[in-house]
């Protein structure tokens, strides 16, 4: 009656449509992540999506489905939305001068899943083995304008509870294959990368909010761990993930062990151990690298981990 255009072009409600879907968000980042498309409703992707085959990788052929990284917690940071906005109202801050400067520590997970063979079943070929890469929002704090400290405002009650662990890749893998494993890992700890050198600008409360993420691997048992790592398995001389000894003298000194293992020398080790540039034996070489046998791919953070304390648990 008014005279005004009520019929909109379809993109417009297109886009107010999946404005009201579950676990559509938009977001952005500042600076745009590299290696990461720009395109913010994706869906499930394809495991292997994101991951550029080298000359020395073996074509992985297996079935991999997974979120992209970023998407998967900003959805997570959305369904914290409240708790996000009653820890702020506790604290006694003014949600609408906190627009910047939270900080959310991730923690990640990663683990075999066991045989899942189909007893009797006639689907596609499959590996009979999966794993899934998850994580879990462990702390969102903030720190306000002019202050020096960060307040916490919200915390994980249950951290290792499976309702707070959010699945982000779930692959047909053993997962001592090291090359598959790379493959779909590979991709997601490039975007977990990018991450960390950039801002997600995100609505939280109706107001655009900046966060910053941590990622903690401690979520990953010790074979995961060499796994990722490039180390031999947990039968190997080198008893410790985190340091060079041996078994021998880990039950010679149950103390003095200091972690010295960082990804960039594992990566260093890889090399000299795949060229053998001082044309040593096997046996001297393996003394060389200290029991790296693979390309590592993912770095784990140098604390002690909760799962293992290699060191303290050498029965010898």
């Amino acid at each position: 009656t008014s005279g005004r255009q009520i019929f909109q072009p379809l993109h417009t409600l297109r886009s107010a449509e999946k404005e009201l879907l579950p676990g559509f968000h938009q977001f952005e980042w500042q600076p745009a992540l590299k290696n990461v498309s720009s395109s913010w409703d994706v869906g499930i992707i394809n495991g292997l999506s994101g991951w550029t085959a080298s000359v020395d990788d073996v074509p992985a052929d297996t079935i991999a489905r997974r979120f992209r990284y970023d998407v998967a917690l900003v959805s997570a940071l959305k369904d914290l939305e409240e708790d996000i906005m009653e820890g702020l109202r506790q604290r006694g801050l003014d949600d609408s001068t906190c627009t910047s400067g939270f900080t959310v520590v991730v923690k990640e997970s990663c683990d075999g899943m066991g045989d899942v063979s189909e007893k009797h079943g006639s689907g596609p070929v499959v590996p009979e083995k999966a794993v899934r890469f998850s994580f879990t929002v462990m702390s969102i704090s903030v720190r306000a304008d002019g202050e020096e400290d960060a307040v916490t405002i919200f915390q994980e009650q249950k951290p290792n509870s499976e309702l707070s662990c959010r699945p982000l890749c779930l692959m047909f893998v053993d997962e001592s294959d090291h090359e598959t494993l790379t493959a779909i890992l590979g991709p997601v700890v490039a975007e977990r990368k990018a991450m960390l050198e950039s801002r997600l600008i995100l609505s939280v409360g109706g107001l655009l909010r900046s966060f910053r993420f941590f990622f903690r691997g401690t979520g990953f048992d010790e074979k995961m761990v060499r796994e990722m790592e490039g180390l031999e398995a947990s039968g190997s001389t080198y008893v410790c993930t985190l340091c060079d000894s041996t078994r021998a003298e880990a039950s010679q000194n149950m103390v003095l062990h200091s972690i010295t293992r960082s990804h960039t020398e594992n990566l260093e080790r890889y090399e000299i151990w795949r060229t053998n540039p001082f044309s040593e034996s096997a046996e001297e070489l393996r003394d060389r690298v200290k029991g790296v046998s693979a390309k590592p791919f993912m770095e784990t953070q140098t604390t002690l981990d909760a799962l293992h304390c290699d060191i303290g648990n050498a029965t010898e």
